[in-house]
C-alpha cells in the first residue's frame, strides 16, 4: 500500500491525515519500526491509532501510561490468588515440591498486559502506548526490550518472543523529554493543528450533516480562539464536541444568538480561567470574525 492509498483508506474512515503523516505511517508499516507521535493534547495523536488499526483490520491494544506505571501493570504478572489457591489445593492432595512450582508458573497462571499481549497475537495488532512522557523515565527501559527485539523477559517462563511485530504508535504531549535510546528506535513525526482547509474537511467527514456555511463559521471560531492566551487550547475533539452542540441547537449562524453562542462554549473551554476569558462580548468578536 502506497502512502497516498493509505492516506485515502484513514479518509474513509473518517481520519483526515497530512501529507507527512500519511508517509510517516506507511513508513513505519513497511519498514516494521515504532512510529512516535509528538505534539500538544488535543491534535488527534491516540485517534491516529485508531483509525490505523480498522484500516489495517487490526485488534488495537493501548497501554495507557501514567506517573509510576511499572512492568507488572503493563507487561504481565502472575494470577497470585489463582497460585494460592492451586497451592492449597496440591496440599491437601498431598503434592509439593517442584512439580506444584511448574504448575504454577506456567502460561496458564500469567496474566497478560498490553505490552505482552500485543505480541502474543497470531495477527500482528496496533499496539498504541499512549502518552510515553507521562511515564517515569524508568519505564522507558522495560520498553526497550520490545521495541528493539519484540521479547520479554519473564524469569520463570524465559524469554517469550513475538508470534506476530505489533504495528507500534507511541504519543507524547512534549510534557518532558524522552530518552535518545527509545527516540533512536522510533520513526518520528510532530502533528500540530490542522490548518483550516485539513480542519474543516475532518469537521465534514464526522458531521456530514452540517450546512457548508456553519463548518466554515465553526472551523474560523475555533481556529480564532487557539490564539487567544488560554490555559488548555480546545483540540479537534473540542471542536467536534461545539459543532454537535450547534447542530443540536438549531444553530446556523453563530453570530445570531450570543447568548446561546456562550452556552456552547463549554465544549471548548475547560478551565475557569479560560471561561472567564472568553466573555459573551470576546465570543461575539470572534464570531464575527468568522462570519
Amino acid at each position: 500500500m502506497t502512502w497516498t492509498e493509505l492516506q485515502t483508506s484513514l479518509g474513509g474512515d473518517g481520519y483526515v491525515a497530512s501529507d507527512d503523516l500519511a508517509v510517516a505511517l506507511q513508513l513505519a508499516l513497511s519498514l516494521g519500526r515504532p512510529l512516535l507521535l509528538e505534539g500538544a493534547a488535543g491534535v488527534g495523536k491516540t485517534e491516529v491509532a485508531r483509525a490505523l488499526a480498522t484500516t489495517q483490520d487490526a485488534k488495537l491494544i493501548r497501554l495507557q501510561c501514567y506517573e509510576g506505571l511499572d512492568a507488572s501493570q503493563a507487561i504481565y504478572e502472575w494470577n497470585y490468588q489463582r497460585q494460592l489457591l492451586t497451592i492449597r489445593a496440591a496440599a491437601e492432595d498431598g503434592e509439593t515440591g517442584k512439580s506444584v512450582e511448574a504448575r504454577i508458573f506456567s502460561r496458564d497462571f500469567l496474566l497478560e498486559r498490553p505490552l505482552l499481549a500485543a505480541i502474543t497475537q497470531d495477527t500482528p495488532p496496533v499496539l498504541l502506548i499512549d502518552e510515553i512522557d507521562r511515564a517515569d523515565e524508568e519505564f522507558e527501559a522495560y520498553l526497550l526490550e520490545i521495541l528493539s527485539d519484540f521479547q520479554v523477559s519473564i524469569p520463570e517462563l524465559g524469554t517469550i518472543t513475538a508470534t506476530s511485530r505489533p504495528v507500534v504508535i507511541l504519543t507524547s504531549n512534549g510534557t518532558r523529554d524522552l530518552s535518545d535510546a527509545l527516540r533512536r528506535r522510533c520513526l518520528y513525526t510532530y502533528v500540530d493543528y490542522p490548518d483550516r482547509a485539513t480542519e474543516l474537511a475532518i469537521l465534514m467527514a464526522r458531521c456530514p450533516e452540517v450546512e457548508a456555511q456553519l463548518a466554515e463559521q465553526i472551523v474560523g471560531f475555533v481556529q480564532t480562539l487557539r490564539k487567544e492566551e488560554l490555559e488548555k487550547v480546545p483540540g479537534i475533539a473540542e471542536m467536534l464536541d461545539f459543532a454537535a452542540a450547534l447542530m443540536g441547537l438549531g444553530i446556523a449562524d453563530l453570530t445570531s444568538s450570543p447568548d446561546v453562542l456562550q452556552s456552547t462554549l463549554t465544549t471548548l473551554l475547560k478551565t475557569q480561567s479560560d471561561q472567564a476569558q472568553i466573555t459573551r462580548d470576546v465570543a461575539a468578536r470572534i464570531a464575527g470574525k468568522a462570519a
